[in-house]
């Protein structure tokens, strides 16, 4: 195949757009399809039913937009998003207990994902270079098991197919993917996955932020305790534009996700503290419980099968998804936006080349998937079916434990925290965690006392109507960002 010109991305969601974006730097024509009709505004649609629930950008993919789309960020705040600077920002109980509230060295932007997604929507779609087809649903690919053509696709709501012609077919559709479906209808065998599925679910309610505590009040989060071999129980409370909170609750297999009222207070007063619990009773709800089941870590290998068709890509949810308690799957997207522009301008999507870029963007998947993957073993009843040594080999328990240390250490322990989070914003590669200056860190850097109390800062629980415990905020230590 020579260079492509002409490109068509099949899901016209985050990925799908930052990967149109990226095509249209380098391509004459680029076509999205999408079976919803794209909501004028930070409007929820119907085949995105997980944006109900707390969506993070870490910095690492939030500075990716802000290259390709300059200003996306202030126009992120001026319509209302928060800054958290990470942990100056953010009020954690860790596995490991409260987490030192130190000087924020990187940041998410939070905000609702309908929010999230029209901004830079809006900023793509207004250069006129990207044609969507919107209302459109895909029947299957065109081409065989050596190249892929185009795509059939049809109105969504029923009538004759007709062939979108492309010399690039990009599956961005996400992680309800037919991609299976469309390669056996190829003649190629199924693409090789790995599951790691600890039963996660949501519920999510929106809440009226008290008076005052639209601004300064700082995000909080109190996770589960994996070490305890209980299912696990999780809790946040984000600030979303509009003065107002979003509150997830997130359960592991075996922990009964809460679908009523009463349900998700009392889902709430079971967490290991409750200042959840505290908020939520200072707080209006505004909107009913919403909940999903689509915490599985999910990726497949294309780059692995001993065939692959040119001209067809794998990108973002359809390629890797990731539970969405860690917050990494817009910024894996960004991340692979990035890689696929830096193989378009070498000119790498030439002969044969869909392969080599194809692996370039499982490459961008590989920390973010290991992180989860790990970090969800660990919790009872957990389901795995993956071929990855890493997360199976009788190395993993030490490796598992080495986790826990850093985590013990990094609540408390500045540089041990700032390389962590780091490494967790996907701002620096998870190999840095066993460098040899990180390493000194584990022995050198100080250890503050353990914290018995939420680290607020004076006059922040005032703001939503509690009363401070009494015990001074020793756990915030300011600084600039």
């Amino acid at each position: 195949m020579t260079t492509p010109t002409r490109a068509v991305v099949l899901g016209g969601g985050w990925a799908g757009m930052l990967t149109a974006h990226v095509l249209a730097r380098h391509l004459e024509s680029v076509t999205v399809v999408e079976r919803d009709v794209l909501p004028d505004g930070p409007h929820h649609r119907k085949g995105q039913p997980q944006a109900r629930h707390v969506h993070i950008l870490w910095s690492s993919g939030a500075g990716i937009v802000e290259k390709l789309l300059p200003g996306t960020a202030d126009r992120l705040v001026a319509a209302g998003a928060r800054r958290i600077g990470w942990h100056r920002d953010l009020v954690t109980l860790t596995a490991s207990g409260w987490q030192y509230r130190f000087p924020a060295t990187t940041y998410t932007m939070m905000c609702t994902r309908p929010l999230l997604d029209w901004v830079v929507r809006d900023a793509i779609l207004a250069g006129g270079r990207i044609e969507v087809r919107q209302g459109t649903e895909v029947v299957d690919l065109v081409g065989d098991r050596t190249r892929v053509t185009g795509v059939r696709v049809r109105d969504a709501d029923g009538g004759d197919p007709g062939v979108l012609e492309a010399d690039l077919v990009v599956d961005a559709t996400g992680r309800a993917s037919r991609l299976g479906r469309w390669l056996a209808d190829l003649g190629m065998p199924a693409v090789e996955q790995d599951l790691v599925d600890a039963g996660v679910g949501y519920a999510t309610r929106m809440f009226k932020a008290p008076e005052g505590a639209t601004g300064a009040f700082p995000a909080v989060m109190v996770a589960a305790d994996h070490r305890t071999r209980h299912p696990g129980r999780f809790g946040v409370v984000y600030p979303q534009e509009g003065g107002r909170w979003l509150v997830t609750l997130t359960s592991t297999r075996g922990a009964a996700l809460p679908t009523q009222e009463d349900e998700f207070t009392g889902f709430a007063k079971m967490l290991r503290h409750s200042i959840i619990s505290d908020l939520i009773g200072a707080a209006e709800p505004i909107s009913p419980i919403f909940s999903s089941h689509s915490g599985t870590n999910q990726r497949l290998y294309p780059e692995r099968m001993p065939h692959w068709p040119e001209g067809l890509l794998v990108i973002g949810d359809s390629l890797a998804a990731f539970n969405p308690v860690y917050g990494h799957g817009m910024s894996a997207a960004a991340r692979a936006a990035e890689a696929l522009d830096a193989k378009l301008a070498a000119d790498a999507l030439g002969s044969g080349g869909t392969r080599e870029v194809q692996r370039a963007l499982g490459e961008v998947v590989d920390d973010p998937w290991i992180m989860a993957g790990l970090k969800d073993i660990q919790y009872v009843n957990c389901r795995i079916r993956t071929g990855d040594p890493r997360l199976t080999d009788p190395d993993t328990p030490e490796r598992l434990r080495f986790a826990d240390f850093v985590a013990d250490l990094s609540i408390r322990s500045p540089k041990v925290s700032e390389v962590a989070t780091n490494v967790l914003s996907l701002n620096t590669p998870q190999q840095a965690l066993g460098d040899s200056r990180f390493l000194s860190l584990l022995r050198t850097d100080t250890r503050y006392p353990e914290l018995t109390e939420p680290p607020f800062r004076p006059g922040e629980l005032e703001m939503v109507g509690l009363k401070p415990s009494g015990i001074a905020a020793h756990g915030v230590l300011d600084g600039p960002d």
